[in-house]
């Protein structure tokens, strides 16, 4: 009779540990999954990029290579929200900036504002080619006149290598 006690005893005990294991674990997730509905999923940060691009043009047609490349190297970190929320677009996006956009950050770093210039009209249609590409056909970029932040002095001339690592 001992026997059959001790083996119910360390059963209950195990199935104990094995529920408050899955509760907890339920609860994890629960979190994760609140963190996961927090963040922004794409739009958001694709919005910060838009203005970073757009003032990017700007600082290299000043001279302010720094602050193009400081843009430059923001605007590819603003998304990094899309790898949890959304990473099949993260990864267009990774590869996007890798590939399509090393131009232009190469005509940055070569300070180069011709090269710069046709890169960056580059990139432009391929944005709208692939908005529209991926149904969002309504979402054209436009070089704008204006930066898209007003409270930056563009015309601080520097070099792009100034930019701290």
């Amino acid at each position: 009779m001992g026997k059959i006690r001790l083996v119910t005893t360390i059963t209950c005990a195990a199935l104990l540990l094995l529920s408050t294991a899955i509760y907890a674990a339920d609860d994890i997730q629960k979190q994760v999954d609140d963190i996961r509905g927090a963040l922004p999923k794409f739009a958001v940060p694709m919005r910060e990029v838009g203005d970073r691009f757009q003032n990017m043009y700007f600082a290299a047609k000043e001279g302010n290579w720094a602050l193009a490349a400081y843009m430059s190297k923001y605007m590819d970190k603003a998304m990094n929200p899309a790898k949890v929320t959304k990473p099949t677009e993260y990864e267009a996006w990774k590869t996007f900036y890798a590939e399509t956009f090393a131009p232009v950050n190469k005509a940055i770093q070569a300070q180069d504002m011709k090269a710069f210039e046709k890169e960056h009209n580059a990139v432009i249609q391929h944005c709208n080619n692939c908005h529209a590409g991926m149904g969002y056909g309504f979402i054209k970029v436009i070089k704008m006149q204006t930066p898209a932040d007003a409270g930056i002095d563009y015309k601080v001339t520097s070099k792009a290598t100034d930019v701290p690592k």
